[in-house]
């Protein structure tokens, strides 16, 4: 409030006082070289300081999901995108753009990990069963349960694990976690698919559940991990000076039939 009238825009992220720049009520000039980069998104993000375990686990999110080759449709549509226009800020853009419900974001593990524990929590029933109930339920829908499955990855993905292991180590798994793993058991017992894993987009959604980030600010932390593979393949993009990338016709499969203009017009009225 500012003279008796309600200010437009209301903030506790961040503040510029007399030539400082405040994070959350820090100086940033104590925070630089104090704070990793992993930290100091905690605390922007949760609005809080980290504990060491969480600043671990915040640094092993942001390598979560660096870079897939060239198997991210993300990182092939941005690499095209530069081949026609050869800037940085549109190859990042495109990529973030390709971030959704099929790669990256884990928003929708996000939301099906909240509300099926709350499910869980007031069912008063053991886990492994209010679990298989849920499964039983999703699969007569045709329902898939967000973060199951890879395309490369059987049986384990060692991205997904390495994450559960360090989550461990730093007393940052938790119940919501165990729930995501009980519905996974429960899932590959019904559908007999013991190579169905939980991939790394799943277990993100399953810790950052636990450690109380939202849905959208889960996808968020996604894309800023995967923010300087995107770099470096812009980057060596521009470096080949190949311009305007298409699709090899070994890759694509064209329809040959001609048609006839004016026989077509006659037939659809026009004179």
């Amino acid at each position: 409030m500012a003279n008796g009238t309600r200010q437009a825009w209301e903030t506790s992220v961040s503040d510029v006082e007399d030539a400082s720049v405040y994070i959350r009520g820090y100086d940033l000039g104590e925070l630089i070289g104090q704070l990793s980069f992993a930290s100091s998104s905690f605390l922007l993000i949760r609005g809080r300081l980290p504990t060491p375990g969480e600043s671990k686990m915040m640094e092993a999110v942001l390598c979560s999901v660096l870079d897939f080759s060239l198997k991210k449709p993300g990182t092939v549509a941005a690499r095209y995108c530069v081949s026609g226009n050869p800037s940085m800020v549109a190859g990042l853009a495109t990529a973030v753009l390709s971030a959704g419900e099929y790669t990256l974001a884990p928003d929708a593990g996000g939301e099906f990990i909240a509300s099926s524990f709350a499910e869980y929590k007031g069912s008063g029933d053991s886990m492994s069963a209010v679990a298989d109930l849920l499964v039983t339920g999703m699969r007569a829908k045709g329902l898939r349960v967000p973060g199951f499955g890879h395309p490369t990855f059987r049986y384990t993905d060692p991205r997904a694990q390495k994450l559960k292991a360090i989550a461990q180590e730093n007393q940052v798994w938790g119940e919501m976690c165990d729930w995501y793993e009980a519905i996974h058991a429960a899932f590959i017992k019904q559908a007999n698919k013991p190579d169905l894993v939980i991939n790394e987009v799943g277990m993100l959604a399953a810790i950052l559940a636990q450690m109380e980030f939202t849905p959208a600010e889960m996808t968020g932390l996604a894309l800023v991990s995967t923010m300087p593979g995107v770099i470096a393949h812009v980057s060596e993009e521009l470096k080949s000076k190949v311009r305007i990338r298409g699709v090899a016709d070994v890759d694509a499969k064209y329809s040959r039939e001609r048609k006839n203009l004016e026989e077509d017009l006659k037939v659809a009225g026009w004179r």
